[in-house]
């Protein structure tokens, strides 16, 4: 008897020891910090590669991706499910004009950058066609201080560079000493965090450079692991020419080439894509790396400058004016606008449409006839010029100009070295500006409108475009594909209902089928709304990160600030 008691006395022990450990444990792993800050669970992975997608989820900590597979969503702070979606790395735009402090483009004045972030953007790459902030970093630091919701890299521009290297006559060749200042403001941008050079052969002074010279500049960025990014002389009936000049500075600047929104830009060279991307592939068969980058309308945006002859700009604004106020100058503006317009096979300004206008707002979302119609200059294209002569005079005007094929531009797309990006601006959506609707739709419209809906690639090629190829053209080693340890940028969306909803009539509408956009790790569109973050990382930083951090490391350079 005795025995029996004491063997039920030794099991009551055991069994009391067993329930306080589990109790203990059950306490302990309650009140212990959560391992993750956030789990994504039951999305499908979409990962950047261009590899079909599979079934997986993603922990994330203190900015990075810690784990892909089966998590527990327990050991997370947050989980978000991702049932019937699509999880994607944040897509990254390498070709953005938000470096001034103008309403339509600046991020100093929009630094919640909504209409990128409502449509998946991450991270975009400023300072293109030849305009950057210089120095740029007094401007990252700038942005690093207010405070912004999304990654910013920047090239280092020629226009700028141009402008503070010569002294105001640029139609002519710089001189060795001003050659060397071009050349020392364009290492120093590329010290301070540029991921290359670009230019714009279309916009004064760049319009009046040479190609040597920009061969030597292109060699300062090289010798910082940079790219040549350009905006081409001619993207119309000269474009071959202005490719060959591309590619031959990419070739002697030993660097690889970046063509800015590929595209043909007159209605008599319409199909001629089929050429131009066939000097592309040739090029890379030779082994010289070349990319483009492309929005997906037959419509671009610039200055109203990019109607006029160049000649006009020569020596800045006062002498502009100058020459417009004498009538025998303006006379002769007019004809060589007609002229311009007609070469490129329009026979009037309809094509031009404006986007924003300061000095009379009610002009915004008019084309050139409309408006030489109501201030009663008449319906022919001389008065359509001079329309925009007075407008040039009153203040700068950005405008919409419709002038491409869908079938160049369909057939651009489906090019594996094709990447996307919006050529947009961050935008205030309650401003009386009505700018292309690529900066609030591009990115959706790829993967609505030509991935669903026309299956002109895969949804995997569709997300690589905007994901690990501008990662890798651009160096952002960290970012564009969903790896451990690499940063969580992050896009979750419906496949099924991902659309454009931005118009030419109506530009200023967010994109539909985005839920969740995390940039660095924080969740910023949260259930289809921004919630106030500004996670971002400036060029500098995504830099250090991209040494510490990469998938495919860059070619080693002790020139890149430490």
């Amino acid at each position: 008897m005795d025995h029996l008691l004491k063997i039920r006395h030794v099991a009551f022990i055991v069994i009391l020891l067993l329930v306080m450990s589990s109790l203990s444990h059950k306490y302990s792993a309650q009140s212990a910090a959560p391992e993750f800050d956030l789990i994504i669970t039951n999305g499908r992975i979409v990962d950047g590669t261009g590899n079909p997608w599979f079934f997986a989820d993603l922990a994330i900590k203190d900015g990075r991706i810690i784990a892909l597979g089966r998590i527990a969503p327990e050991r997370a702070a947050r989980v978000i499910d991702a049932r019937g979606k699509v999880v994607a790395p944040g897509f990254i735009d390498v070709h953005a004009h938000i470096e001034d402090d103008l309403e339509i483009g600046g991020i100093e004045k929009v630094p919640l950058a909504e209409n990128y972030l409502q449509m998946g953007v991450t991270s975009v790459i400023t300072g293109n066609c030849g305009f950057s902030r210089l120095p740029l970093g007094e401007w990252f630091a700038k942005l690093e201080k207010k405070g912004i919701s999304i990654n910013v890299g920047s090239l280092a521009g020629h226009n700028g560079i141009r402008r503070a290297g010569m002294n105001g006559d640029f139609d002519r060749p710089p001189t060795a000493e001003e050659l060397r200042r071009m050349r020392e403001l364009t290492a120093q941008a590329m010290r301070e965090g540029a991921v290359g050079f670009s230019t714009g052969l279309e916009y004064v002074p760049g319009v009046y450079a040479k190609t040597d010279e920009l061969v030597a500049l292109a060699k300062e960025s090289a010798a910082y692991g940079g790219i040549y990014t350009t905006h081409m002389r001619d993207e119309g009936n000269q474009v071959e020419q202005a490719i060959k000049e591309s590619l031959e500075i990419g070739a002697l600047a030993a660097c690889p080439v970046e063509i800015s929104h590929f595209k043909i830009s007159s209605k008599k060279r319409w199909g001629a894509s089929a050429v131009t991307i066939k000097m592309v592939e040739e090029a890379r068969s030779r082994g010289q790396q070349v990319t483009v980058d492309q929005y997906l309308y037959t419509a671009g945006s610039t200055f109203i400058d990019i109607i006029f002859p160049a000649w006009l700009f020569d020596g800045g604004k006062e002498k502009v004016k100058e020459r417009l106020l004498d009538p025998a100058t303006r006379a002769r503006v007019r004809r060589d606008m007609v002229e311009k317009a007609a070469g490129q096979g329009f026979t009037d300004f309809s094509f031009v449409q404006i986007a924003s206008y300061r000095p009379d707002s009610s002009f915004n979302g008019k084309r050139l006839p409309e408006l030489a119609a109501m201030t009663k200059k008449g319906d022919t294209a001389e008065a359509q010029a001079e329309q925009a002569i007075e407008m040039l005079l009153a203040g700068e005007a950005q405008v919409v100009v419709h002038k491409m094929s869908e079938e160049d531009v369909e057939r651009i797309f489906r090019q594996p070295f094709t990447m996307i990006a919006a050529d947009g601006g961050v935008i205030d959506i309650n401003s009386d500006t009505s700018p292309h609707p690529r900066s609030f739709g591009n990115n959706a419209r790829v993967l609505g409108l030509y991935t669903r809906e026309k299956s002109l690639v895969r949804l995997e090629e569709a997300v690589r475009k905007m994901t690990s190829l501008p990662a890798q053209t651009f160096g952002l080693w960290d970012r564009g594909l969903l790896r451990p340890e690499l940063a969580a940028d992050i896009v979750i969306f419906n496949e099924k209902t991902i659309s454009d909803r931005a118009t030419f009539q109506r530009p200023k509408q967010y994109a539909e089928g985005i839920d969740y956009v995390l940039v660095n790790g924080q969740v910023v569109i949260d259930k289809g709304r921004h919630n106030g973050a500004r996670p971002h990382s400036s060029q500098r930083r995504l830099v250090l990160n991209a040494l510490s951090h990469s998938y495919g490391a860059p070619p080693k350079n002790d020139s890149i600030p430490m």
